[in-house]
């Protein structure tokens, strides 16, 4: 890391070594001044522009780093991090060049207490208030109107959850904000806006903020939410991703506490 004087400082050294060194009063010198000053000036750049390096002799800490990240996951190391509900129904495979985890099933054996997704993969030993997650997923199926993948957020149990469900074509049980509060799914938005479902990769952005009650998501453009809504029914738990019903691959999933 570079370490530069502040503003002005290099005026004050220079002056006190041009006059330690007498090059304004040294007549035997004056023809060669203004060759002379401008590589003393040269060195004092040189002289000021220092290295920071720590006592201990470590490298110097990255400054770059988004010291907010809490959790990533590209699926190289396998899904030990992962409680998935039905692992029958979920793999780890290659697309791309690329590790994902796989939906591989509609169907499945896990069933909710009340209607809501089947498909629920949730990370271990994370809870959070207000975050913001990013993940790339594709749909490996097209299933019609309904073709989705969802995540979830602020997830107690499989009664007390939050989970945003991308659905192809929007009604009250596609393409929402869902709410599951000891009943089945409940919508918290009215969305109109289409998703639209190809065989490629899509980025997908969840912004929470607990203290405010907002929830925005965010599909393929970051400029503006797919869909948001204000809602302070739950306030914090688990994260996770998965489907209704249907069939995608995931990666890339970032989580940054806010």
């Amino acid at each position: 890391m570079l370490a530069t004087s502040a503003p002005g400082t290099e005026t004050r050294i220079q002056k006190k070594i041009m006059s330690s060194m007498n090059l304004a009063n040294c007549s035997l010198l004056n023809p060669l001044r203004p060759f002379m000053r401008p590589l003393a000036l040269a060195a004092l750049g040189i002289v000021s522009t220092v290295v920071a390096v720590p006592s201990d002799g470590a490298e110097p800490a990255d400054e770059s780093a988004d010291q907010s990240v809490v959790f990533e996951e590209n699926f190289e190391n396998g899904i030990e991090r992962w409680e998935v509900l039905d692992p029958k129904t979920w793999k780890l495979s290659k697309r791309d060049g690329s590790m994902t985890l796989e939906i591989t099933a509609r169907s499945s054996e896990y069933k909710p207490p009340h209607r809501s997704p089947l498909h629920i993969a949730l990370i271990k030993d994370l809870t959070l208030e207000s975050f913001e997650m990013t993940f790339k997923v594709k749909s490996t199926k097209d299933t019609g109107n309904h073709r989705d993948c969802c995540v979830f957020f602020n997830y107690s149990d499989n009664q007390h959850f939050y989970y945003a469900h991308l659905g192809a074509r929007p009604d009250p049980n596609s393409g929402q904000i869902m709410v599951v509060n000891e009943a089945a799914r409940k919508n918290l938005t009215e969305n109109k806006n289409e998703t639209p479902w190809d065989s490629q990769w899509h980025q997908v952005k969840v912004v929470r903020d607990a203290a405010s009650g907002k929830i925005e998501i965010y599909f393929d453009d970051m400029s503006k939410p797919h869909m948001s809504v204000t809602d302070k029914t739950f306030t914090k738990g688990r994260i996770g991703i998965g489907s209704f019903d249907d069939l995608n691959a995931f990666d890339e999933i970032v989580i940054r506490k806010r």
